[in-house]
């Protein structure tokens, strides 16, 4: 591999070893000479991050005070509630928007209950069928509309991943809804749930694994040998090729990618409610430590471009996980049954900011990389969404919806946004973010201005 004047290294290059194919992250050596700087990448599509994480937050705890007052001026309003201030380092990329109300998530007519078994509504806009049977139908999920448009551009379409493991969750999960529909927040169509990845090792093996050789794969993976290690002698030959700047890049990348790696093959001995698997010595990770190396895998595989799309089941339906670093040790969906009891509603509000905190881990790292003419954090969009407004109630009246990122310059973001309408009305306009000009989405009775 050699440069000749005017040339430049190729996008789409790869680091190709016995079962491994890496991706580079952007070098200046892939912009053609001639061209500014920007212009490479003054046109991409922004990548994008759906996040679900059951039962809302804690309603009067995560606004400024103004819930039931429209901002009294245009564009961007100051002010973070408890469990958003985390996010103060990127505020200026914000929008919460309060006063939409999940109707896809509510029971059909004449029928009550069920309220946990159709987290599918959430990133589909659509009200799943009531059946436990093969028939199952929702809707095309928003992250899946936007792969479906621009996931031919990069080597995966997207990645779907999970914090939790449903385990035996499959079958009917209640009032006679399939477990499809709580299991999986991404649909391809509506007949078509998308698996999460749960094993952090599967899911660093879909983005660096060479998918084309599985025997040599399985043979490293039985060597326990490194993906990295099965590319080094084509990257010290690229690295011969680089200025040094991009030598530079080039090691940090990769050792983001190594530590990732490492961390990634530790917790696949690890079974994600803490029993041993394969190396009944090792102790099981925390679930601070399992959530941040699922952000650092969406981390590398925006960074390398290997994908501009991911999705994120954080918190299932039901949830029984602890997050002890918060301070609370009651699980998370007890939690949000506080019974409006003043004490445990701030409980809840303090798991509900933990997971902020752990969303501006990732955040950060977005910031601190360099893509192109910006950051990561600039060229991405991040929707977090939930399925209730009062998880204590099982209301899905009021459920706040947040949008964080640059997006390549097309979200204008807002704080304190209140708006009336469906949930679908705010997943139509990330959509039209996109250049998906819909008319509808899943249930959309309108389109929120963002």
């Amino acid at each position: 591999m050699t440069f000749i004047t005017r040339k430049h290294l190729d996008r789409r290059e790869l680091l190709r070893g016995a079962g491994a194919a890496i991706a580079l992250p952007l070098l200046d050596s892939m912009i053609p000479a001639g061209r500014a700087h920007a212009e490479s990448r003054s046109t991409d599509i922004p990548r994008f991050v759906a996040v679900f994480a059951a039962h809302g937050w804690a309603e009067t705890w995560w606004h400024d005070g103004r819930w039931n007052q429209q901002p009294q001026t245009e564009g961007r309003n100051v002010g973070l509630g408890y469990i958003h201030t985390p996010l103060e380092p990127f505020k200026s990329t914000v929008t919460l928007c309060a006063g939409l109300d999940a109707t896809s998530s509510m029971p059909p007519p004449g029928s009550s209950g069920g309220d946990h078994a159709r987290a599918a509504a959430s990133l589909t806009g659509a009200p799943p069928k009531r059946t436990s049977g093969p028939d199952i139908y929702c809707g095309i999920s928003v992250d899946q509309a936007i792969a479906q448009k621009y996931g031919q551009q990069t080597l995966l379409p997207s990645i779907q991943l999970g914090i939790e493991d449903p385990g035996a969750n499959t079958g009917v999960c209640g009032w006679g809804y399939s477990c499809a529909y709580s299991n999986c927040v991404s649909w391809a169509g509506p007949t078509k749930p998308l698996p999460h990845e749960v094993n952090p090792l599967a899911a660093f093996e879909q983005l660096f694994g060479d998918g084309a050789t599985p025997e040599e794969r399985a043979a490293r993976r039985r060597a326990d040998a490194s993906v990295l290690d099965a590319v080094l002698d084509r990257v010290s030959d690229l690295k011969r090729t680089l200025p040094v700047s991009d030598q530079s890049r080039l090691n940090d990348y990769l050792e983001n990618v190594r530590e990732v790696e490492r961390r990634a093959q530790l917790a696949a001995h690890q079974s994600v409610t803490g029993t041993s698997m394969e190396k009944p010595e090792a102790q099981p990770a925390s679930i601070d430590q399992r959530i941040k190396l699922f952000w650092d895998l969406q981390h590398v595989a925006f960074q390398a471009d290997v994908t501009r799309v991911s999705s994120l089941l954080f918190a299932r339906d039901e949830s029984g996980t602890v997050y002890p670093e918060s301070g609370i040790m009651t699980p998370n969906h007890p939690a949000s049954h506080h019974g409006e009891d003043a004490k445990r509603r701030e409980e809840w509000a303090t798991i509900n900011r933990y997971h902020m905190q752990l969303l501006a881990y990732f955040l950060q790292k977005l910031k601190a990389t360099p893509d192109g003419d910006g950051t990561l954090l600039d060229h991405t969009l991040l929707l977090w969404t939930s399925n209730m407004g009062n998880a204590n109630q099982h209301s899905h009246v009021g459920v706040g919806q947040m949008l964080v990122g640059g997006a390549c310059g097309r979200h204008k973001a807002k704080l304190n946004l209140v708006e009336k309408g469906h949930t679908s009305n705010f997943l139509l306009a990330v959509l039209h973010m996109y250049g998906i000009e819909l008319d509808r989405f899943g249930d959309s009775n309108g389109v929120v201005a963002i």
